[in-house]
């Protein structure tokens, strides 16, 4: 026999049921949704899966994984990992850690914090075409830093055409995205329980071992989100690679999505979806690694 629930005063009562009319209507209302994901989402999907696997789209002869082992073979596809590997080792793991740093620093009584808030954030909301062109005036061959250079009585240098290249873009991607991840890293560490911090305090705990023991712990959540917002926006930086030096850059800026860009041109669709595909999966993978890093650093505060 079910038991009927009951409310806090111990009366029984029954579940309303749901007419016909109301989950039609709820149907109706979720349609719009549910046909947007369909064929903006689960369809594409299923799409360049077909592309991957067969030879070209006219002809449909299925090939399984040689489209696959062409693209892992492509000494372009090759050259374009890897720089995209070695960009987002380098500018991710920073993004992180300087944002969390100056967070840290502003949570501190410094004098001006309100003016260092304001100028991390600023990028923000400078479009992109204007912090490409902050960066032409800056690091062309002709531009501000080479001519601060040479009045050092040294040579110029070809910022986007040398093995520099891939370091001013670096600095490019800190500067536009470090002051929304400082954002989020001060909500986090405002969202600390200062009792905790006290007691810390009381039992002489020194300013490491409360930042190694207690902050970093709660803000575990929040490093994992950072580190795949980061993730997403350093591939992201084909826009202003793209605006800086074209289709066909320098060899150390040359990234995956240029790669998947000038194939798009040549209408390749097949190399296209497999390289997407290993793409997706390599991301997978990553994110992946960052939730089981961030479940072991943050289960003590959850079970607390």
């Amino acid at each position: 026999m079910s038991k009927q629930p009951v409310t806090e005063d111990g009366i029984a009562y029954k579940k309303p049921k749901k007419s016909k009319k109301d989950r039609r209507n709820a149907a109706l209302y979720l349609s719009p949704s549910l046909l947007g994901l369909l064929f903006f989402f689960i369809v594409p999907f299923f799409v360049i899966i077909f592309y991957a696997v067969v030879d070209n789209p006219i002809n449909r002869e299925f090939v399984f994984l040689d489209n696959f082992i062409s693209i892992i073979q492509n000494s372009s596809f090759q050259q374009a990992v890897k720089n995209t590997i070695t960009f987002s080792l380098v500018a991710v793991p920073l993004a992180v850690i300087l944002s969390l740093v100056m967070a840290m620093l502003l949570e501190q009584n410094i004098p001006m914090r309100s003016q260092f808030r304001t100028f991390f954030l600023s990028p923000m909301m400078v479009p992109v075409a204007s912090i490409v062109l902050i960066w032409q005036v800056l690091f062309d061959y002709h531009g501000v830093i080479n001519e601060f250079i040479q009045k050092l009585n040294m040579a110029p240098i070809d910022w986007f055409k040398s093995d520099y290249s891939q370091i001013v873009v670096v600095v490019l991607f800190l500067w536009k995205n470090l002051g929304y991840n400082m954002i989020l890293f001060m909500a986090a560490l405002n969202a600390i329980p200062r009792d905790i911090l006290e007691v810390a305090t009381l039992e002489s705990a020194t300013e490491f071992q409360k930042f190694w023991y207690i902050k970093l712990r709660y803000l575990s959540s929040t490093i994992l989100f950072v580190a795949i917002l980061s993730l997403i926006n350093s591939f992201k930086v084909f826009r202003e690679l793209y605006l800086l030096a074209g289709d066909y850059p320098y060899k150390s800026l040359y990234m995956l999505q240029h790669f998947m860009n000038n194939t798009f041109h040549s209408l390749d669709y097949q190399k296209l979806s497999a390289a997407a595909i290993l793409m997706a999966i390599v991301m997978c993978i990553v994110i992946g690694i960052l939730f089981f890093v961030e479940d072991h650093f943050g289960k003590d505060v959850e079970e607390a």
